[in-house]
């Protein structure tokens, strides 16, 4: 029997798109994810139907993508999920494109893009609005920020069912973070809705979100950055509350994490957390006694800094509240493989493996991020000033940072700035300035939030970081420790600091200074001491 034609799948790059360029063919382009059950489901269907593997090997030049791996390719192609199935001019202008398809949706679609390309070619393509729009709105920092945000707690919660918006439940750990300080009763409401219906209960680890307004349906891959992310949220909601359900909680996500997403291949032998695991639906309907019996979804083991730079920064926030010694452990296991990705001029690798993109915008925030809340914690500063350094140097440009160093193929070399890395980027450029006692880095944050301003009563409660982190440099707050990382006064430091101080470790001496802006508010020498000063502030 002859073999059955497959689709010739080709790797993003120059040659792929001057083949496209030579035959005068369109670009078929894939964007996938090993977690995404729809990927592998149109794999199975659509991709190997025969006649439909034929037409694409024939009449365009198929691309397949890891969208976590490369994400500069997704931030300009993704069609809002995965799979997106997006047609391209060779020169990498999208033609059009949709998300999963079935068999008889994606001969449809064949069939007009064959249909647009041959009637209008180059000149039926486009550039993405994110491509478009690279203005940015500029404008001054101000307290009204913080205030506008919290306006839009008030007017998109959910006084049912809570979580905010009334269609699909993302759970939003930092929006939970900026409420925790503002609108508790909100922040801990909605921790109790994650908590309920998007914690897997049996294996550990939390699903992506929810489909319905009620928080059913949940979506059901498990991502490190968002599990990360959500022991976070729920180490500070324990801090804030002292309640034990919240640290329970905490603590078995951080046990999924270093168990099922743990990985012993990792450079420098140290051990990282891997990606993802695999949401495939039928596996978590199960009960407890027919999971027991089945294999559980795939695990994707590529080990990403930003995500690991994430679990660090996790790890370490439970460990400050908890002094939990497993989360310090495998913090300082992790943060050992981060730092195996940085090169010695502070540009980092997206993922361990010779393939990988390096110095792109979300590596280096997060990366930052990591190393800068490992400092406060560990009270090792690693290569936080190098990293912050490098992205300064390459990737700033007139109080915004692009999303990577500029080349390649498409339109990877068209400048697109990402608002989230930015802000990320600027947030640890904050803690750095207080940390290395180096105030042009808070400089460099202020400028960065302030291209934003003017954009701020536009931003709905998924830019809170924004609002967190313009609070933060309007009115720093900061506890020198004179003991190293691991004193009774550091320990007390962190235990009772707002989240949103920087705790400085290791300054010289044997008291502690809690400073407001400019101003010294007290000096003290023992825990109690330093509890009362914080507690007038």
């Amino acid at each position: 029997m002859d073999e059955q034609p497959k689709v010739e799948w080709r790797e993003w790059g120059p040659d792929a798109f001057a083949t496209a360029e030579r035959t005068g063919s369109p670009i078929l382009l894939s964007l996938v994810t090993p977690w995404s059950p729809e990927c592998a489901a149109m794999d199975a269907s659509t991709y190997a139907e025969p006649r439909i593997a034929a037409h694409v090997n024939d009449g365009f030049v198929p691309i397949r993508v890891d969208a976590d791996r490369r994400p500069r390719i997704r931030d300009r192609y993704a069609m809002g999920g995965f799979p997106s199935t997006v047609f391209l001019t060779p020169s990498g202008r999208v033609l059009t494109g949709a998300t999963y398809l079935g068999v008889d949706g994606f001969r449809e679609i064949l069939d007009r893009v064959r249909e647009s390309w041959d009637a209008r070619g180059e000149s039926g393509g486009s550039v993405p609005r994110q491509l478009r729009e690279t203005n940015l709105p500029g404008g001054s920092l101000s307290p009204r920020i913080e205030e506008q945000m919290v306006e839009q707690l008030l007017a998109a919660y959910d006084e049912e069912f809570g979580g905010w918006g009334t269609d699909v439940k993302f759970p939003l750990p930092r929006t939970i973070e900026f409420a925790l300080v503002r609108a508790r009763g909100q922040a801990t409401r909605t921790l109790e809705a994650v908590r309920t219906h998007l914690l897997d209960t049996y294996d550990g680890g939390f699903y992506r979100y929810a489909t319905e307004r009620d928080w059913s349906e949940p979506r059901r891959a498990k991502l490190l950055d968002d599990n990360a992310a959500l022991a976070r949220a729920f180490a500070h909601g324990y801090r804030y509350t002292g309640e034990e359900p919240y640290r329970e909680t905490a603590e078995r996500t951080i046990e999924y994490l270093t168990t099922t997403l743990w990985t012993d291949d990792a450079p420098g032998g140290s051990g990282a957390f891997a990606a993802s695991q695999a949401g495939e639906a039928r596996y978590y309907r199960l009960d407890a006694t027919d999971r027991s019996d089945a294999d559980p979804p795939p695990v994707d083991e590529t080990v990403f800094a930003d995500r690991n730079a994430l679990a660090v920064d996790a790890l370490c926030t439970y460990c400050a509240y908890t002094d939990d010694d497993r989360s310090r452990r495998f913090a300082e296991r992790a943060l050992e493989t981060v730092v195996e990705l940085v090169d010695e001029d502070g540009a980092v690798a997206h993922f361990a493996g010779d393939a990988s993109p390096r110095g792109l915008l979300v590596d280096q925030a997060r990366v930052l991020a990591g190393l800068t809340t490992a400092w406060q914690v560990l009270g090792e500063p690693g290569p936080a000033r190098a990293v912050a350094d490098w992205t300064i140097e390459h990737l700033a440009e007139d109080g915004a940072f692009r999303d990577g160093p500029s080349g390649e193929a498409g339109l990877l070399d068209e400048p697109l700035y990402p608002f989230d890395y930015a802000v990320a980027f600027a947030d640890a450029a904050h803690e750095l300035a207080a940390l290395a006692d180096e105030p042009h880095y808070r400089d460099v944050a202020r400028e960065t939030l302030a291209a934003y301003a003017n954009a701020a009563d536009r931003m709905g409660v998924e830019a809170a970081e924004y609002a967190t982190a313009v609070a933060r440099v309007l009115e720093p707050r900061t506890i020198s420790v004179g003991p190293q990382a691991g004193s009774d006064l550091h320990r007390a430091a962190l235990r009772l600091a707002d989240h949103e101080a920087v705790v400085v470790p290791g300054v010289g001496g044997e008291r502690a200074t809690v400073i407001d802006g400019e101003t010294t508010v007290g000096t003290v020498a023992t825990p109690s001491e330093l509890e009362s000063v914080l507690t007038e502030v």
